[in-house]
């Protein structure tokens, strides 16, 4: 995945679900077009790719999905 300049998606607590995250950011519309992403392994959290829609992402990490129409970046604050 190339680096795309991240968007910033702010969050309450210290962390967040992965599939939550996406749907916050606009990436997923619903939970089952998360699970899509994550089965394709077109997610990754710092650099790590991550197909669990349940995985625990925290303030700080950098989370980077290669859509078709090029890759998001979003950094979690």
């Amino acid at each position: 995945m190339s680096s795309a300049e991240p968007v910033e998606i702010s969050i309450r607590d210290e962390s967040i679900r992965l599939g939550q995250l996406l749907k916050l950011a606009g990436i997923a519309e619903d939970g089952a077009q998360a699970r899509e992403l994550l089965a394709d392994d077109a997610v990754q959290v710092d650099g790590v790719a991550e197909n669990r829609r349940g995985a625990q992402v925290h303030r700080g990490a950098l989370v980077a999905v290669d859509l078709p129409s090029g890759p998001v970046a979003i950094r979690v604050s």
